[in-house]
């Protein structure tokens, strides 16, 4: 019941507030839906690496596990993002992210993803903007090959590169869990209610050092691809080994 309502006001917010709305508002009232979503959750946020982001535009690379994954970052800094087709048509929440301006991406057409570069290379102008390269959310007890076409905007709009790693954690036995993982022909209310039986998740978000690749004109998409892979990769392994 508490998390109808709070969807509900999400959506009254949406259609009430934001079309006379300045960014700034738009920005703390996302925020502040973000978190109360992960209170209703028992989500515990915790934020390390680089906490302070610039306020000027930027392209965010994660890892992703979870429809939860966008509301973990827009919980810390609401930022624009990338999301794959099928989002736009999942009841309420896809109407919410069409009414964000997310920009939805068909998976595995190459033409499309040349739209998809301009139109972020566009964005990325004036505002910040979040992709998940793996293409695919998995069990976030590896991190996927990413795809490069989308870092191609980054490298047209000159602006840095930021990594972050996001895992999940069993509050109780501080162990990798496995609970928010939304995969395979998962249904969204089955995975909400996977996270409301854990009761119990930490979620935490390590943001690393950018990555300027408009300063080395040798870095092309693959290499800034591959160089965020790694970053990435060798954070979740640190973090599994301590």
């Amino acid at each position: 019941m508490f998390l109808l309502w709070h969807i509900l006001q999400g959506v009254a917010i949406l259609i009430f507030q934001f079309p006379i709305a300045n960014q700034q508002y738009k920005k703390r009232k996302i925020r502040d839906w973000s978190i109360r979503l992960l209170n209703l959750f028992d989500v515990n946020l915790q934020v390390e690496g680089m906490r302070d982001l610039p306020v000027t535009p930027f392209l965010l690379v994660s890892n992703h596990i979870s429809w939860l994954d966008i509301h973990l970052i827009n919980a810390h800094r609401p930022i624009s993002f990338v999301a794959k087709s099928e989002v736009a048509g999942w009841p309420v929440f896809g109407w919410m992210a069409r009414q964000l301006q997310t920009i939805f991406i068909r998976r595995g057409d190459v033409k499309h993803a040349r739209l998809v570069v301009d139109q972020m290379t566009q964005a990325l102008s004036s505002t910040a903007i979040c992709i998940f390269p793996e293409g695919t959310s998995t069990l976030g007890t590896q991190v996927l090959p990413f795809k490069p076409n989308l870092f191609e905007s980054a490298i047209q709009a000159q602006v840095p590169t930021y990594p972050l790693a996001i895992e999940y954690f069993c509050r109780v036995t501080s162990t990798k869990s496995t609970t928010a993982a939304f995969v395979g022909d998962m249904g969204l209310m089955t995975s909400m209610m996977n996270i409301i039986k854990s009761r119990g998740l930490v979620a935490k978000l390590t943001f690393m050092s950018p990555i300027e690749s408009y300063d080395s004109p040798s870095i092309d998409r693959k290499q800034l691809s591959q160089q965020c892979y790694e970053n990435i990769s060798v954070k979740l392994t640190q973090n599994s080994d301590a």
